[in-house]
C-alpha cells in the first residue's frame, strides 16, 4: 500500500481512537478521492459524540444538496441542550454553493459545537482559507485514490487489522472483483465475514468464490496468468466467458492486460541489465505485484520478452482505441480477436 494511504489510515486509526475516549476536536473537514476512510471516521463520529438519549437536541445532520453555508453556521452557533456538546454533521458538502463560507465560523468555532464537514469523494483546495481554517483549530483528513497496483496489498493490510490472513490469490481475486472501490471491499468482506463459521482466520480464493459470488475460471486474472503463460486453450475459453459477461467492459480489461504486460517489460529490461537482480529492484520492477506472484513474471518474461512486449502494448493501445468507438465489431468478438493476437506475438 502506498505510503500516502498508509498515513492516512493511521490517521484516521488515530481519530476514531480518540472519539471512542471522549476526545473531540471542534471542526472536522473530511475528504478525498477516496470516500472510504473520511466516512469512516464520520461514522465513528456520530456513533460516539451524542449519547442516543441526548441526539434529538444535540445532533443535526444536514446535506450540502438541500442547505446552505448560513444555515450550516447557525447551527453551528447554537449551544447544546442540557449536554456538553452538539454535533452537527454537514454531508455531500462539495454539493453546497459556497462551500468556503464555513471558513468564517472554522476560524473561531464554539467549543460545544463538534462540527463535521463531509465531502463523498471530492475535496477542497489544501490551500483555501477553509482548508488552513480547520487545520489550524481542527483535523482535515484528505484521503487519496489508491491505485490499481496498490490494492492488493491494502486488502492484506485491512484483513490483517481485521485479524484475518488472506492468501494472495484471494487478495488479487477480490481486486479484480472490487476493483478500487474501499467502501465496496469493505462491504463485501463484511458479507464474506458473516458466511464463513465462526472462528475462520485465514482466507482462500474458494472462500471469495462460494461467498462473494465470484469466479476464478472466467476473470481477468486468470486471463492475464494464462496469456503470461501462452496457454491459448484457456486463454481463449476464459476470453469467451469474459466477453459473454452481462458486466464486460472491454476498456477495463484492456487496461488490466496492459498493466500486467507494462510490468513484464519492466522486469525484461531490469533483468538484461542484470540477471540476477537485487529484492529492492525486483520490487521497483514489479511494483504492487506480492511477492508470492514473482515466479509467474519469471517465466512470463521468458514468453515475452522487451520486444514482445512492445508488440503486445502496442496492439492493446491499437485495441483499446477500438474497444472505445473506432470500430463497428461488438466488444466481446473484438476481445477475442485481441487475445488471440497477443498469443500470436
Amino acid at each position: 500500500m502506498a505510503r500516502k494511504s498508509e498515513n492516512v489510515a493511521a490517521q484516521c486509526e488515530r481519530i476514531i481512537s480518540d472519539v471512542k475516549k471522549g476526545v473531540f476536536q471542534p471542526v472536522y473537514l473530511l475528504m478525498g478521492e477516496e470516500a472510504y476512510y473520511p466516512e469512516l471516521v464520520c461514522d465513528a463520529i456520530i456513533d460516539s459524540c451524542i449519547p442516543p438519549e441526548d441526539k434529538d437536541f444535540n445532533e443535526t445532520v444536514c446535506y450540502g444538496t438541500d442547505t446552505d453555508a448560513e444555515q450550516v453556521i447557525s447551527c453551528a452557533r447554537r449551544y447544546p441542550m442540557m449536554s456538553d456538546r452538539q454535533l452537527v454533521v454537514l454531508k455531500e458538502a462539495q454539493a453546497m454553493s459556497r462551500l468556503e463560507s464555513l471558513s468564517v465560523y472554522c476560524k473561531d468555532p464554539l467549543e460545544t459545537t463538534v462540527l463535521v464537514i463531509l465531502l463523498h469523494g471530492a475535496k477542497v483546495d489544501r490551500r483555501s482559507a477553509l482548508c488552513k481554517a480547520v487545520e489550524e483549530k481542527g483535523t482535515v483528513v484528505d484521503s487519496p485514490a489508491v491505485r490499481d497496483y496498490e490494492i492488493q496489498g491494502w486488502i492484506v493490510s485491512y484483513y490483517a487489522s481485521r485479524g484475518l490472513d488472506i492468501s494472495p490469490t484471494a487478495a488479487a481475486l477480490l481486486a479484480e472483483h472490487a476493483g478500487t472501490d474501499l467502501c465496496r471491499l469493505a462491504t463485501e468482506t463484511d458479507k464474506l465475514l458473516r458466511n464463513l463459521p465462526e472462528g475462520t482466520r485465514r482466507i482462500e480464493a474458494g472462500d471469495i468464490e462460494k461467498n462473494v459470488g465470484i469466479s476464478r475460471e472466467y476473470s481477468i486474472f486468470e486471463l492475464t496468468r494464462e496469456l503470461s503463460e501462452r496457454n491459448a486453450q484457456k486463454a481463449l475459453r476464459t476470453a469467451r466467458g469474459l466477453g459473454a459477461a452481462a458486466k464486460f467492459s472491454m476498456p477495463a480489461s484492456v487496461a488490466l492486460i496492459y498493466t500486467n504486460f507494462s510490468r513484464i517489460l519492466r522486469y525484461g529490461l531490469v533483468l538484461r541489465k542484470d540477471r540476477r537482480p537485487s529484492p529492492e529492484m525486483k520490487a521497483r520492477a514489479l511494483a504492487g505485484v506480492n511477492p508470492y506472484f514473482y515466479r509467474e513474471y519469471d517465466n512470463a518474461v521468458r514468453m515475452y520478452p522487451p520486444e514482445k512486449c512492445m508488440e503486445v502494448i502496442s496492439l492493446l493501445c491499437e485495441y483499446d482505441y477500438l474497444s472505445k468507438g473506432g470500430s463497428p465489431v461488438p466488444q466481446d468478438k473484438l476481445f477475442i480477436e485481441l487475445v488471440s493476437k497477443i498469443l500470436r506475438v
